[in-house]
């Protein structure tokens, strides 16, 4: 970047600036580290209603401009209204309607080279309008692809050929794709090499999410702790734990099934949003209410009680199948000594040698339940400092909000 030229980025895809998943953890993490950064001024899209929307009114720290505008971590933020009728088409419609928000935002302000960071794959058929759009302001479309979509076991086949193939039309018309996982990039380059305008290869970057490794601020007896221990039957170090959104392909039933299987008698605490029809069929498979073991916690969203609840586990479970650097994984290793992660490519490379991996073999996590519960106190401790570690080293936000600086500014030097 020249001189004191302010560079403007816009961050489309996220539905809040907040903790409601990986790209809302993101975008906060970003905008609070870069917040005094003279050099990048942020321009972020958030839901004004339905699910994961965001308050501003609510939120300590906004500042109200407008009933559709607020800034938040000196960040520039436009609220965008959501028909709720559209159903599942509502992630479609909110990435359209933002990304004309910031076509209108980057004309009547006059921004010179904008970037439009766009988050997920969702609205390929449109790709092309706004690269064109954008470039015609001079700017830069950078795109985050996420996971892979289309293999999320909740989708109907017709819509994961959807995501599948507006994957491809996304990829096609961005100037950068930035990738949260190494494997993610290597996949970007095997599917789409030779696919890009006029027959390009995509230029991609990694750059992985971050965590934030500070310990809660909770002591071990605070009240509030033991107050949801009571609520809730359990006691520290006594449970192994789940936190992550109710859906097939984060393994709630293997991992349900085989600690069922297993000879524990240890607690698995349950922390998620409970999906009534999911659940039901979890329960007609399985049976898991008549083992009282299994615990349904709900949810927690006081930050440094969750910390807490983590760092108190006797173990944590993290059965993610779809995806790349995820986040929920990067806070287990930082906050929770053993760690018993499903054996697939993204969660290798984000642990490595820090955790136990199971496979969705019959009996084989069941099997790894039995040998964590015979682990000795000091081998416990050790996995868990080589995993904080890791984390140190690999994915700090600072180092990571770093890197996004770089990929901000280097573009037209």
């Amino acid at each position: 970047m020249q001189g004191n030229q302010v560079q403007h980025v816009f961050l489309v895809g996220a539905k809040s600036l907040g903790a409601y998943g990986g790209y809302e953890t993101f975008i906060n993490k970003l905008t609070e580290y870069h917040q005094n950064n003279e050099k990048i001024e942020y321009h972020v899209a958030c839901k004004a209603n339905g699910d994961g929307c965001m308050d501003p009114y609510n939120t300590g720290g906004a500042e109200i401009v407008s009933e559709r505008k607020f800034v938040y971590h000196n960040a520039e933020c436009f609220r965008i209204h959501v028909p709720e009728k559209l159903g599942p088409a509502q992630a479609i419609y909110y990435d359209v309607v933002s990304l004309l928000e910031c076509c209108r935002i980057i004309r009547e302000q006059k921004i010179e080279h904008p970037i439009v960071y766009i988050m997920a794959c969702r609205i390929g058929p449109f790709m092309k309008h706004f690269y064109k759009s954008i470039h015609k302001f001079g700017g830069m479309v950078y795109l985050n692809p996420d996971g892979h979509e289309w293999l999320r076991a909740k989708w109907s086949a017709p819509v994961r050929k959807y995501w599948k193939i507006s994957e491809q039309m996304m990829v096609k018309w961005s100037d950068l794709v930035i990738c949260d996982s190494m494997n993610i990039e290597k996949y970007i380059h095997e599917e789409y090499d030779g696919k890009g305008i006029k027959g390009r290869n995509p230029k991609t970057k990694f750059i992985a999410y971050g965590a934030d490794l500070a310990f809660s601020k909770l002591a071990d007896n605070d009240e509030k702790l033991m107050d949801w221990y009571k609520e809730k039957g359990l006691t520290k170090k006594n449970y192994y734990l789940v936190v992550g959104r109710f859906v097939p392909e984060n393994s709630f039933e293997i991992m349900i099934h085989e600690f069922m299987m297993s000879n524990s008698k240890k607690d698995l605490a349950i922390i998620t949003n409970v999906n009534d029809r999911f659940l039901n069929e979890l329960e007609g498979k399985l049976h898991f209410k008549s083992d009282k073991r299994i615990k349904f916690v709900g949810t927690v969203y006081d930050h440094e009680l969750l910390k807490k609840i983590r760092e108190k586990a006797y173990a944590y479970f993290h059965g993610h199948t779809v995806g790349g650097t995820n986040p929920s994984l990067i806070e287990a290793l930082g906050s929770t000594d053993l760690n018993l992660v499903v054996d697939v490519c993204f969660n290798k490379e984000v642990a490595e040698d820090c955790a136990l991996y199971w496979s969705c073999d019959d009996g084989a996590l069941a099997n790894l339940i039995n040998y964590a519960d015979s682990m000795s106190t000091n081998d416990i401790a050790e996995i868990g400092r080589k995993a904080r570690k890791r984390v140190a080293e690999e994915y700090t936000w600072q180092r990571i909000c770093r890197k996004y600086e770089d990929a901000f500014g280097g573009w037209r030097n």
